[in-house]
């Protein structure tokens, strides 16, 4: 029998991926916060995926931490500022050759989950697939889209990709990750932020191309400055090639907003400013954003960290 997926966190790409895996009969194993949350869903009776307007549910079975059976193979799923607390939780489950593929958004939640577990290989994950939940236990799987996997100390690709080919999960081993993931931060700092302050849609930014493209020049310095220069390449078209592709969705960061949820701040605009200070670069657009979107936050009751 091949290795569980433990997947950590059912919010729309962990119940994305669990869903996949056990419609192509892989064995999965939900996690989830306490017992509270484990009655709800064996009431809900499994997880919904709604494909082309068609629902289906999977019966994936489901468990908290506190179960006793060891883990080798996790799918770190939660948001972004949760993941370093929540696999600390699970740590003395963890095999001594177990594997955690990291689906944060953003930098700096890798390097604090791999310090809790040292003795795990944690391999990130960068996904451009769209999907939304409509409600509990339930998501929507709204834009196919592909991820890229790699481990930057590691670079030989893992067997269990296979079972990503048998799921229908479009995906490619990176042996530079860590440009994947500058540039995936590079777009979601020049979008997410500016569709939350201007309250828009991703396509109402091209009504804001002069500020987007002054954001990008600046990201653009950044990266150069990390060591990232094809990370760097060509970022305005990329970035405005996204906003009219995706025109019509709403960002993360606008639905966690809009919803009332934490967003993931900290590990996007946060990450870059805190950066762009340790190399002493003087980015004051980004910069001014960061305060704009905190103080913004603040004005909703919302955290800005």
């Amino acid at each position: 029998m091949s290795t569980p997926w433990h997947v950590l966190g059912a919010g729309s790409l962990g119940t994305l991926w669990a869903t996949r895996l056990a419609r192509a009969g892989l064995p999965v194993r939900l996690i989830l916060r306490d017992a509270e949350r484990l009655r709800s869903y064996q009431a809900a009776g499994g997880l919904t995926l709604v494909e082309h307007g068609a629902a289906t549910t999977y019966a994936v079975p489901a468990q908290t931490a506190a179960d006793p059976k060891r883990i080798r193979r996790l799918l770190v799923a939660c948001k972004a500022y949760d993941a370093e607390s929540a696999v600390a939780r699970l740590a003395p489950r963890l095999s001594a050759d177990a594997e955690l593929i990291l689906l944060q958004n953003g930098l700096g939640s890798q390097d604090a989950v791999a310090t809790v577990v040292p003795q795990a290989r944690c391999i990130s994950a960068s996904s451009t697939e769209g999907a939304f939940r409509d409600g509990d236990w339930r998501v929507v799987f709204a834009g196919h889209g592909f991820t890229w996997l790699g481990d930057a100390g590691h670079p030989v690709a893992p067997i269990w990709l296979d079972d990503l080919q048998a799921a229908n999960i479009p995906h490619e081993w990176s042996t530079d990750i860590l440009t994947r993931l500058w540039r995936k931060l590079a777009l979601n700092c020049a979008i997410n932020p500016l569709t939350v302050l201007h309250d828009c849609r991703n396509g109402g930014l091209e009504q804001h191309q002069c500020e987007v493209a002054t954001l990008c020049a600046e990201l653009a310095e950044l990266l150069e400055r990390c060591g990232q220069p094809a990370a760097a390449l060509d970022l305005q078209q990329e970035v405005e090639r996204v906003i009219h592709a995706t025109a019509a969705n709403y960002s993360s960061m606008y639905q966690d907003v809009a919803n009332r949820r934490r967003t993931e701040i900290s590990y996007l605009l946060g990450h870059a400013c805190k950066v762009a200070t340790r190399h002493q670069l003087n980015l004051p657009h980004l910069t001014q954003l960061q305060q704009r979107l905190v103080e913004h936050l603040r004005s909703l009751g919302l955290p800005s960290d």
